[in-house]
């Protein structure tokens, strides 16, 4: 399959107006003429992989492959996927880009890596894309406009594995600082990072806003942190797959000695309930 028959979903969490959407989709019609394009109405970032199943989802149909939806990343994926591209699914999903950095664990609250996971659940070769910057700082745009053409260029050609996605981060420099790109490993920042901060509002009624303050450990090399601080491009291969295999190992030895639950314990069992 050529790049020019490629069909490209495009996701986000900044909403269907943010900058990052509409430079990916610029990138992405370098590659494809069939390129759509299904994400929230405005700002859903944090929301993770959570889906609208106790109230409707609507939307809005700007044009033959534009759609504002009143729901989460994973809804429009969801949406994407099995309704708006009907009769043909994407070769695969772009969830960006986003505006500011996914690292760590920021992948697991991310709506944008979340847009990812939910296409890769689906079948979808699924890419995350995130410009980093800092809260009060603009992104610098130019950065992913340089180096992300040639990075999902390659990967619309790659084979890929099922059951998985890649969390790619451009550091907030200019095109000519990028120093690479490294394949990299999910880092882990110290524990504390988002803090419930109380506040009074005028009629004296209290009320919160997570600040978000993350604590960095020292870099360890190989990882996502370490890679971007050195200002160089973070590709990290991720898996559905959550499984602890070293702590299924030492469950299945502390486990290994216990008595089986007879027929008469299932009965007595029963009994009770």
């Amino acid at each position: 399959m050529t790049s020019d028959s490629k069909r490209i979903l495009i996701v986000n969490d900044d909403g269907i107006d943010g900058p990052g959407i509409k430079l990916l989709e610029q990138i992405a019609r370098g590659f494809s003429d069939d390129v759509w394009v299904v994400a929230p109405d405005e700002e859903r970032s944090g929301a993770s992989q959570c889906i609208s199943v106790s109230h409707p989802i609507r939307y809005v149909q700007r044009d033959e492959r534009h759609f504002a939806v009143r729901g989460t990343p994973a809804d429009c994926a969801l949406l994407g996927i099995n309704v708006f591209l009907e009769g043909k699914k994407p070769d695969i999903l772009l969830a960006g880009i986003n505006s500011g950095p996914n690292l760590a664990e920021d992948v697991h609250y991310s709506g944008t890596c979340a847009a990812a996971k939910e296409g890769a659940l689906l079948g979808i070769p699924s890419i995350a894309l995130n410009q980093m910057r800092s809260y009060g700082n603009p992104a610098i745009w130019e950065a992913s406009a340089a180096h992300l053409p040639g990075i999902i260029g390659s990967m619309l050609e790659m084979r890929w594995r099922p059951g998985c996605f890649m969390n790619i981060n451009v550091p907030n420099v200019q095109p000519e600082e990028i120093t690479g790109i490294r394949i990299t490993r999910q880092g882990q920042r110290l524990p504390g990072g988002f803090m419930p901060v109380r506040r009074v509002d005028e009629r004296t009624v209290p009320y919160f806003w997570i600040k978000i303050s993350p604590n960095h450990p020292e870099l360890e090399p190989g990882t996502d942190l370490h890679a971007v601080a050195q200002h160089a491009i973070s590709i990290t291969p991720m898996q559905l797959d959550m499984t602890f295999r070293e702590a299924a190992t030492d469950l299945e030895t502390l486990f290994a000695s216990a008595a089986p639950v007879g027929d008469a314990a299932l009965s007595d069992l029963d009994a009770a309930i």
